[in-house]
């Protein structure tokens, strides 16, 4: 690390000299990719900087930057440092009710988003806030009669930043210079999952310094290529498409439109690749309903290979030692099966993958081993900018997640939470010094409000849940709902679960059916419904679901420790958790104590041992109107399995 690399613009620079002609920013736009070098990357944020420093941003004011993964708002964060500011990404999903509260709270001047949809709710959001003097507009389609006089195109600003290079070209120099390495890079909102969103402030020492460790850790160079298509609001989206991507040099893919992604995949193959296990999840049910639908010789082909992929493919992967016979089926299975499903899911090139967010299901974690994935688990916060814990290869677990980060260090509380300090930990939640002091010590450690312990054999992190969620059934037994409810989002056919018990005597659940996958299930069993609600109360639904909570219940049985957290009862909700209606945070995380507050009636009768419930739930609609949906529900008792006396003696 050299001293005079202290900000994201720094990096630019020193991309933009060595690695000039090189790929920074592809786009594909009208079914065509658009390519960007790293000097035409800098050209193009300067001129953005030039343009926002003629508008008037100030140094240190906040800049809202909202909508889909595109080079242009990624070029945005980065002319927002250039200009002495601090970007502060938000989710493009997010309420105009969420925007205002960021705008507010984050003191922002300024709002840079993508497209008509954003404009809006950026002046619904910004009516009553005086404090904002303009909205930058990347797509103009749609906006060409609105006249509110804050409202100007990107491209406008940069000609006119263009325009003004010889008078400000040196006030812009003189704000990238005055960077310092402990200065302010962003702030990023946390999820929010137990309350109002926090802004986590990073420093280009954070961000820097995680980066560059990271990159050493999985031999990161300028020869990758990863597709972008998480969150700008996300943490670990800001760290890979700016932190790692500036610090070795590689290429960010924005592909076409959500809908697009599966296909911009499989055509740019990247060699680096993270998603959170919702999307794994979701990839793994559409290859399941895809096998369902095919002929019995396929069908039965790609259930034998793949049997045996889960046996070998991880230890070859790993280098272990396995056996010639084994080596050559698995090389068959790889021409006849393997090979072809990466390639459809656009998994062909990776040689790093990586999830987190939430703990990931073994049985789909060893899924994708089996196939030669090389893909890895990391355990990460926004307040550590990602990285806490990462697997180095051949050290790789379904069951841990991994080895401190380099300079990470970690220690377990009393109560078994996990406390790190590193590199990477945030200065400070923005105005919130209260947050700050109760989450990061003096002495630097940050509680992650997660349990967990180290294993004494290989110094690997095992994450049991939330501290706060880790609880005593009445019966004394452990009670950890997500090890639950991992296990039975494996099936296809279940998108969410919420499992219930501290305190009790035992444990019950909510189900959400995939709609995907049960709707396809549906039609080849000639079941006939008309709505999701319908669909998910259909006695052939509610007993498909029963099996799938008697398998996992199954497999609970085994684990002397959580054998008590088996599900006795269980209802499948009427409508889908959803953000919008607050169950789900907009990472997609389950926020367990809105979801029991707010369907307090049907815990009560799954505990009351009634067979059924009437209910009326409040719904979000996607223009923003409240309504409400009635619906009888079903309650179903679960098959439960004894445990072995020596299992229980153990656990004791």
């Amino acid at each position: 690390m050299t001293e005079t690399v202290v900000s994201i613009p720094a990096l630019l620079a020193r991309n933009a000299d060595r690695l000039s002609g090189r790929a920074a920013y592809r786009e594909k736009e009208f079914g065509i990719w658009q390519s960007w070098t790293w000097a035409e990357t800098r050209d193009e944020i300067e001129a953005l900087a030039l343009g926002l420093i003629d508008a008037g941003l100030q140094p240190r004011e906040h800049v809202i930057i909202s909508g889909r993964n595109r080079p242009g708002l990624y070029w945005a964060m980065v002319a927002v440092q250039c200009a002495g500011g601090i970007p502060v990404p938000i989710y493009q999903d997010a309420a105009p009710e969420e925007i205002g509260y960021q705008l507010d709270h984050a003191e922002a001047v300024m709002a840079i988003v993508g497209d008509q949809e954003q404009v809006d709710k950026m002046m619904d959001a910004a009516q009553d806030n005086d404090r904002i003097r303009k909205i930058v507009y990347l797509d103009p389609r749609g906006l060409r009669k609105y006249d509110d006089p804050r409202l100007i195109a990107y491209a406008d600003l940069q000609d006119r930043g263009r325009a003004k290079r010889d008078d400000l070209g040196a006030e812009m120099q003189t704000r990238r210079d005055a960077a310092q390495y402990d200065d302010t890079c962003i702030m990023l909102y946390t999820s929010g999952t137990t309350g109002r969103p926090k802004g986590v402030v990073l420093s280009n020492r954070n961000i820097i310094e995680t980066a560059k460790a990271s990159c050493d850790f999985d031999n990161l160079t300028e020869q990758e290529e990863i597709l972008a298509y998480l969150p700008m609001a996300w943490v670990g989206d800001f760290i890979f498409t700016i932190g790692q991507a500036y610090w070795a040099g590689f290429c960010v893919n924005c592909p076409e439109s959500p809908d697009t992604m599966q296909a911009d995949l499989r055509e740019i193959g990247p060699t680096y690749y993270f998603a959170p296990p919702r999307v794994f999840e979701g990839q793994l049910t559409t290859v399941m309903i895809r096998m369902e639908d095919s002929g019995r010789l396929k069908r039965g082909m790609f259930h034998h290979f793949m049997d045996h992929a889960q046996k070998v493919g991880p230890k070859i992967l790993d280098g272990e030692i396995v056996s010639a016979w084994d080596r050559l089926k698995y090389r068959i299975g790889e021409a006849m099966v393997y090979g072809p499903l990466k390639n459809t899911l656009g998994f062909s090139r990776i040689r790093v993958g990586y999830t987190a967010g939430e703990a990931i299901g073994p049985e789909i974690f060893d899924f994708y081993r089996g196939l030669g994935i090389n893909l890895k688990q990391l355990y990460g916060q926004t307040e550590a900018t990602v990285f806490i814990t990462q697997q180095p290869d051949s050290q790789v677990r379904s069951d841990t997640v991994g080895v401190p980060s380099p300079g990470v260090e970690i220690r377990i509380a009393e109560n078994g939470e996990v406390y790190y300090r590193s590199p990477g930990t945030f200065v400070e939640y923005f105005k919130n010094p209260e947050s700050t002091a109760d989450t990061k010590d003096s002495e630097g450690w940050v509680a992650t409000g997660d349990a967990g312990f180290i294993e004494d054999d290989t110094g690997h992190l095992r994450i049991i849940d939330r501290a706060k969620d880790v609880g005593k059934l009445a019966t004394g037994g452990m009670f950890a709902p997500k090890y639950v409810e991992n296990k039975l989002k494996f099936f296809p056919n279940i998108l969410e679960a919420v499992v219930f018990g501290a305190g009790r005597d035992n444990c019950m659940a909510f189900l959400n059916i995939d709609l995907n996958a049960v709707g396809n299930w549906a039609e080849r069993n000639n079941v006939s419904y008309g709505s999701y609600q319908e669909l998910s109360q259909h006695p052939k639904v509610l007993e498909m679901m029963a099996e799938h909570v008697a398998e996992t219940n199954e497999s609970v049985a085994q684990d002397p420790m959580l054998s008590g957290c088996q599900v006795h009862r269980f209802c499948v909700l009427h409508k889908q958790l959803d953000a919008d209606d607050g169950e789900l945070t907009r990472t997609q995380k389950v926020r367990r104590k809105v979801i029991g507050e707010k369907f307090e009636d049907l815990v009560g009768a799954l505990y009351e041992g009634k067979d059924e419930i009437y209910t009326e739930t409040e719904v979000t609609y996607e223009d923003g109107r409240k309504g409400k949906i009635k619906a009888t529900l079903r309650i179903v008792d679960a098959k439960v399995f004894p445990v072995r006396s020596d299992m229980r003696e153990a656990a004791e």
